[in-house]
């Protein structure tokens, strides 16, 4: 039906513009607007200087076949008005801002923003951690004292300079939007950008990282809080858990199996997934398991205080828990790595396909689909690790080719072998008779 509609949506605009409306219309979250360039709003600011803007209007009309013959009537009736210089923001055009008074701030909407969210949405794991997302890059990125319209809510996005920050707040306010039905067109900015750049680390340089939490303590000054002199510790610990299994960074901090894992049965040593997390529960595996024992991950101690830093949080909270996340991030930083969390997993990723672990087996150990690990994590290939992955194939082929040319020599020895024998058994034979 939807195809159907915008089929005879593109119909509808295409008359408009032959009878010279200047009028079209858009579909957006199943409603029909009117587009228009017209005068000034009522509190609208003239940034370009020309008195007019264009707008979308909407008159609450659904995007059906009946819906399109109501709009391209009213499209007709805007065009005259248009053309006659006759149109005035009145309420049928105002909409829901004809009482300037009823509009909210946008502060005072995020302060109901998670309560209006899930009434449309059941509330698990993942819906959660998708709602903390849009609230902490919608309160981040707007002013809370701002009013709550399209206008405010666009010059927002346009104030932020890095294209995956804009295309991310972008994606948190339209979902505001949504949420508490704000009419906005969003669409220049909904593009996800072509380019980003990640720092895979290396084995070597992963090595490397570990260390430098040491550095840090044997760097930092004395004055030191006594009750978190010993916490980078758990970030160390953070950091080798993340390397050696891929994890998101929260899936260490929810509901963590510790029992299980320094338990004697765990002879794989494999870390538990909780089920509350973002895929599911599942069993991971190491891929470095030399790791384990050289960045001291079994280490009762450290295990202490994971269980102590979690036991300050509800854990049922998901802003706490990713309060939790974020200060592995800041550790990274603090210590001067020149990458991320999320980068070890995709250097997990990235070393198990050098490995020649099958696809499947690396997506499900990483808990997510094969699509995702071909699409996602591939692509951060590096010229440095494909440079590896050639070599390192190469080498097993030139080492396939020395076995095969070993054991045709040792073919050919043991023909001869077998022919010495024969003209010996003919010699013996000859000298009885």
């Amino acid at each position: 039906m939807r195809t159907k509609v915008l089929q005879e949506l593109e119909k509808v605009n295409q008359r408009l513009k032959s009878a010279k409306t200047k009028v079209t219309i858009r579909e957006s979250n199943g409603s029909l607007q009117l587009r228009a360039t017209l005068p000034l709003k009522p509190g609208d600011k003239d940034t370009n200087g020309t008195g007019r803007k264009q707008y979308n209007i909407s008159l609450n009309i659904p995007a059906n076949l009946d819906g399109l013959k109501t709009a391209e009537e009213e499209s007709y009736e805007l065009g005259k008005l248009i053309a006659r210089k006759t149109f005035e923001w009145n309420e049928k055009y105002l909409g829901n801002e004809a009482n300037p008074k009823e509009l909210k701030t946008i502060g005072e909407l995020l302060k109901n923003f998670e309560e209006e969210y899930f009434k449309n949405h059941k509330r698990t794991t993942k819906s959660e951690h998708t709602f903390f997302y849009y609230y902490s890059r919608t309160k981040r990125f707007t002013n809370s004292q701002d009013l709550a319209n399209s206008e405010n809510l666009i010059n927002s996005i346009q104030k932020i300079d890095k294209e995956w920050a804009r295309y991310n707040a972008t994606r948190a306010i339209s979902a505001f939007c949504i949420t508490f039905k704000i009419e906005i067109d969003l669409s220049k900015y909904s593009k996800m950008p072509e380019n980003n750049s990640r720092k895979i680390p290396t084995d070597v340089e992963i090595s490397a990282g570990i260390i430098k939490f040491a550095d840090y303590l044997n760097n930092r000054g004395n004055q030191v809080n006594p009750d978190v002199k010993d916490s980078w510790q758990l970030w160390r610990w953070t950091y080798g858990m993340l390397a050696v299994f891929g994890l998101r960074p929260r899936e260490l901090f929810i509901n963590p199996d510790i029992d299980w894992w320094l338990s004697e049965e765990n002879a794989d040593m494999t870390w538990k997934v909780h089920k509350d997390c973002k895929t599911g529960e599942r069993q991971a595996l190491p891929l470095q398991k030399q790791w384990i024992e050289e960045f001291d991950l079994k280490n009762p101690k450290y295990l202490e205080m994971l269980a102590t830093a979690i036991s300050k949080k509800d854990k049922n909270k998901h802003a706490e828990i990713t309060a939790l996340t974020q200060r592995v991030s800041w550790w990274f930083r603090k210590i001067g790595l020149d990458f991320k969390p999320y980068d070890l997993r995709h250097a997990w990723a990235i070393r198990a396909h050098i490995l020649g672990i099958p696809i499947k087996a690396a997506a499900d150990n990483l808990g997510h689909s094969v699509q995702v690990h071909t699409q996602t994590y591939q692509r951060w290939f590096s010229l440095d690790m494909r440079k590896l992955a050639i070599n390192q194939a190469l080498s097993k082929r030139n080492e396939i080719e020395l076995i095969k040319e070993e054991n045709a020599k040792l073919r050919m020895e043991n023909e001869m072998l077998k022919l010495e024998n024969e003209m010996l058994k003919l010699e013996l034979v000859y000298k009885r008779s």
